[in-house]
């Protein structure tokens, strides 16, 4: 129980007394004296055992058949045992309240002690067996009465289980309570409890009624919920395991405690008797360093929120000062497949909120008097300001603030790490649930993820050679790939719009869901075959009435190690829905349209199959045309009203131009007239017709293409 490094002073010796200040010297033997006078009030000194009468021996203790992993100590503040004819022991120099225990729990005839700092007195009964003899310490010193039980729970390994406050009530935060028959009962009903953490259980010793409770004195500290209450014994379970990772000590000027639980010397440093306290066989709440002797560490399981009850338990020292613990806090980091989660647990109801720094506002979560809470960080959430530090490392900072509204000298600031295991230049799933490193305030500047390069192409069905221009209904696929092969990223795609190229029309391809809106037009996005890197989709070329430029927009978001498929409900041709798998995901819900994702834009040319000139819209056809379906570029629309008189007017020109001109302005003219007809004409008319219009529309389709 004692660290060999510290020594103290040993068991059954005189006292040293050389490092204590004048003040203690005077208050031990004041306690001394105290202890006397209450142990016996007519005056007579306490008898040691070798001066007790032998009527006056205690009788056998009932402890004799208890086995020992089943021994326990409960605490008593403030209370004093008088009991003069049952003292088995008086050792004075005890400067460690667990060498009191001990030395009682290896005597089978103890069954209590009387505790104040440097002094150990041994009895062989206790205050259920002698009620009245349990009476308050009197002013100045306080005693601590520790009784041995035998429990039916096997208690912690701690220097004790419980500690118990007489006529106190912890209210508003009972979980469960029954009707027992006794108040040990109730302890063992707390220090057993598997449904929750039982932290501390009420006793009505007039009903039984026991009332367990997730909180205690020290997690409620603050509030009116630990009143006096007659006829009630509140008892706290000192087995309960605190966060002790990250603690927060306040400093109380000019008070030192006057009965301490540990007393060290030759402890090197303030830092090093802060250490001792958290380090401690019981649940230490505050220390003291230097100011009862050089190099003399104090420890103590009472604050001022344990010391409610107890009248003047503070010496006044101007230029001494008490270490209390304000809040500990435990901090987890589950590293998962699309986000890292701070997990805090805290010893002390907090109430205010956890943020990514530098996005308190977006990436934040709101906790209401809680002792466990948790913030969600997304890897493709660019507003949670997650950063890859490294080959498979990523890194965040995180503040845990108690206001509201503005940031406090309490507040806390972590750097949290998650590391993922990419040494095979693979992702898997063998990640480090832990925090890596030293917890330590985070002040770096704020920066974005690094996300990965992605291109989108138009690619033929199979996605291997890139399209630059293609038909109505050719079979095309988009194609999105991260550049990076050795990038620990995949992604996914939703959003997908299909633009027109001249008026801003656009249709929806890929939902914000990630599913297809139409699978007639464009299907599922699947991963390739060959790697996680590649996403496809296929579709058939299609175009815009009023454009051949067809334009592709995408939001695509990274994603890490994985991307998780969304499902979609395709209809069939027979009306019946089918559930397939696309690789988009729902947006988040956004507090601001910041860059979130990457948005990707790609264009290709589409042609029509209808074999239309480019000037043939400047020809009005009619209301009697009619539509002839070719899929080989021979679709015709004509009148045949409108073909008679055209061949008509045709012949009549040509008379004209046969008489006014020579035969070789006459094939000029002709020449001329070709290149202006309508390609609407039947190409059987001339072949060297049909020759000039294809060389007029590869060459308008190459200036075209210039210009795009």
């Amino acid at each position: 129980m004692v660290n060999p490094k510290y020594p103290v002073v040993a068991k059954n010796s005189k006292p040293k007394m050389y490092y204590l200040k004048e003040s203690l010297v005077i208050l031990l033997a004041m306690s001394l004296m105290t202890c006397q006078e209450t142990a016996n009030p007519e005056g007579d000194t306490i008898n040691t055992p070798e001066k007790l009468p032998s009527a006056g021996m205690p009788p056998p203790s009932p402890m004799d058949e208890c086995d020992p992993e089943m021994v326990g100590f409960e605490l008593v503040t403030g209370y004093v045992f008088s009991s003069p004819g049952n003292v088995i022991d008086s050792i004075p120099g005890t400067l460690m309240l667990t060498d009191c225990l001990e030395t009682c729990q290896g005597n089978e005839s103890c069954q209590s002690v009387n505790y104040e700092t440097g002094l150990c007195v041994l009895f062989g009964s206790n205050a259920d067996l002698l009620p009245g003899a349990l009476t308050k310490s009197q002013f100045p010193v306080f005693t601590i009465y520790a009784q041995k039980s035998c429990l039916g729970v096997k208690p912690c390994e701690r220097a004790w289980c419980i500690d118990r406050v007489q006529n106190y009530r912890l209210t508003n935060y009972v979980k469960t309570h029954q009707i027992v028959g006794s108040r040990q009962e109730c302890f063992e009903l707390c220090l057993g409890e598997s449904e929750f953490a039982c932290r501390s259980s009420n006793y009505n010793n007039a009903t039984g009624n026991c009332e367990l409770s997730s909180m205690d004195r020290l997690t409620v500290a603050g509030s009116n919920a630990f009143i006096s209450a007659d006829g009630y014994d509140y008892m706290e379970n000192n087995c309960i395991e605190e966060p002790t990772k990250l603690c927060e000590f306040k400093k109380l000027n000019g008070r030192i405690l006057k009965t301490v639980d540990s007393v060290y010397q030759d402890v090197g440093s303030l830092d090093e008797c802060k250490e001792l306290c958290l380090n401690s066989p019981y649940r230490c709440h505050s220390y003291d360093y230097g100011d009862t002797g050089e190099m003399v560490c104090r420890l103590s399981h009472h604050s001022r929120a344990t010391l409610a009850d107890i009248q003047d338990p503070y010496l006044d020292v101007p230029e001494a000062a008490t270490y209390e613990l304000s809040s500990c806090y435990n901090v987890s980091i589950d590293c998962r497949s699309g986000d890292m989660i701070a997990k805090i647990q805290t010893s002390k109801l907090f109430d205010g909120k956890i943020y990514a720094k530098g996005s308190p506002n977006s990436c934040v979560q709101d906790v209401n008097n809680s002792l466990e809470f948790e913030l969600s960080m997304a890897y493709d959430n660019l507003e949670c300001n997650v950063r890859k530090n490294g080959l498979g490392r990523y890194i965040n900072d995180v503040v845990i603030q108690h206001h509201d509204k503005i940031v406090t000298s309490s507040d806390l600031g972590l750097a949290v790490t998650c590391q993922y295991d990419l040494t095979n230049k693979s992702v898997t799933n063998e990640v480090d649930l832990g925090v890596h490193g030293d917890i330590t305030l985070a002040l770096s500047e704020e920066v974005t993820v690094d996300s990965p390069n992605v291109a989108m192409k138009i690619t033929d069905r199979n996605g291997e050679d890139m399209m630059q221009s293609a038909e109505v209904g050719d079979p095309l696929a988009l194609k999105f790939e991260i550049l990076d092969k050795n990038s620990p990223y995949e992604i996914f795609v939703r959003e997908l719009v299909a633009m027109d190229g001249v008026d801003s029309s656009e249709i929806v391809l890929i939902d914000s869901d990630g599913c297809p809106t139409d699978h007639f037009i464009m299907g599922p996005i699947y991963k390739s075959a060959q790697t996680g890197k590649i996403l496809l989709s296929h579709f058939d070329a299609f175009k815009f009435p009023s454009s051949e430029v067809v334009q592709f927009r995408a939001l695509v978001t990274p994603c890490m190690p994985s991307c998780e498929p969304v499902q979609c409900d395709q209809e069939e041709s027979t009306g019946e829905l089918r559930s397939v798998i696309s690789f988009g995901k729902r947006r988040r819900r956004r507090s601001t349209e910041s860059q979130e994702d990457l948005l990707l834009v790609q264009s290709i040319q589409i042609t029509d199959k209808f074999g239309f000139d480019k000037n043939a819209n400047n020809t009005s056809l009619g209301s009697e045309a009619v539509f002839i379906n070719s899929d080989y570029n021979q679709g015709l629309c004509f009148n045949l009203a409108g073909l008679m008189v055209a061949g008509l007017l045709f012949l009549a020109v040509q008379m004209v131009i046969i008489a006014a001109c020579t035969f070789i302005w006459q094939r000029r003219k002709l020449s001329d007239k070709l290149c202006q007809d309508n390609i609407s004409i039947p190409s059987q008319l001339s072949a060297s017709r049909t020759g000039s219009l294809c060389k007029l529309y590869e060459n308008s389709y190459s200036h075209h293409s210039r210009r795009f």
